[in-house]
C-alpha cells in the first residue's frame, strides 16, 4: 500500500516534540539518526541524563564551531558538548548500564514498528545492505520504556507502521510509543491509538495505514 503523505512536522519539530514527552530526571538514550536531534531541544531544567553506548553521561546538544572537540561524540560519531558533571566510562560499562535496565528511556529510529510494538531498525534483509545492530537490541529490550522517532511512510510512500515486520526484528513487543511526522501512536493492548495528529486527519491517516487505529486524540496527553 503506498500514498502521498501530508508535509507534517520537519525532523526538528519532530525532536522537539519528542522532548516533550521525556520525563523529568529521566536517564535517556538517544539512538543514532534521527534521535540524536532530541539533544538540541531538552529544556536545561529538566535535569534529563543522557547517556551514549560509546561511554558518557550528561552529553549535551550538539557542537558547532568553537564548541567542537574531536574526541567529544556521540554513538553516531555526531560532534556534542557536555553538561555540568558529565562522565565518561568504559564501553563495557556502557552496556551494562543498558542491559542492567538503568535507562529510563531510550528513542530509536526504525525501519518498521508493527501493530505490537515489534520494532526493525538494524537490517532491512537486502542482500546489499549493510547489518548495523550496535546496541539497538540491547536497548530496547533493557530501556523501561522505548520509543520510536521516524517518518510515518517510507520514500516511496511505503507506511513504516505495519501489522506485522516484514525485516528481521531487533526486539519484541518493546515499543510503547512511536513519533512520527503525522502523528503520535501509543502501542496498547487494545490496539495502536492515535494520540496527536499533525497536518493530518483521523481518517487520512486510516487510509495511509493498514494497521486499525484508535482515536485518542480528544482525550488528551497520556
Amino acid at each position: 500500500m503506498t500514498a502521498v503523505a501530508p508535509r507534517g512536522l520537519s525532523t526538528d519539530e519532530l525532536a522537539a516534540r519528542v522532548a516533550r514527552d521525556i520525563p523529568h530526571g529521566a536517564y535517556v538514550n538517544l539512538g543514532i539518526g534521527l534521535p540524536t536531534r532530541i539533544s538540541n531541544h531538552l529544556s536545561p531544567d529538566s535535569q534529563i541524563v543522557l547517556h551514549t553506548e560509546n561511554g558518557m553521561l550528561g552529553m549535551g546538544p550538539e557542537a558547532h564551531g568553537d564548541e567542537v572537540d574531536p574526541d567529544l561524540i556521540n554513538a553516531g560519531k555526531v560532534p556534542v558538548t557536555e553538561l555540568p558533571g558529565a562522565s565518561y566510562f568504559h564501553h563495557a560499562d556502557s552496556f551494562a548500564m543498558m542491559r542492567g535496565g538503568h535507562l529510563d528511556v531510550c528513542v530509536l529510529g526504525a525501519y518498521q514498528v508493527s501493530a505490537r510494538g515489534d520494532l526493525a531498525n538494524w537490517h532491512t534483509g537486502r542482500p546489499d545492505d549493510i547489518p548495523a545492530v550496535g546496541g539497538a537490541m540491547d536497548l530496547a529490550i533493557g530501556a523501561k520504556q522505548t520509543y520510536v522517532m521516524m517518518n510515518l511512510l517510507s520514500r516511496d510512500g511505503t507506511p513504516k507502521l505495519v501489522p506485522e515486520c516484514t525485516y528481521p526484528l531487533t526486539g519484541v513487543g518493546c515499543v510503547s510509543r512511536v513519533y512520527t511526522d503525522l502523528a503520535v501512536f501509543l502501542i496498547e493492548d487494545e490496539g495502536v491509538a492515535v494520540r496527536e495528529l499533525f497536518d493530518c486527519g483521523f481518517d487520512e491517516l486510516m487510509h495511509l495505514l493498514e494497521v486499525p487505529l484508535l482515536d485518542r486524540t480528544r482525550q488528551g496527553d497520556r
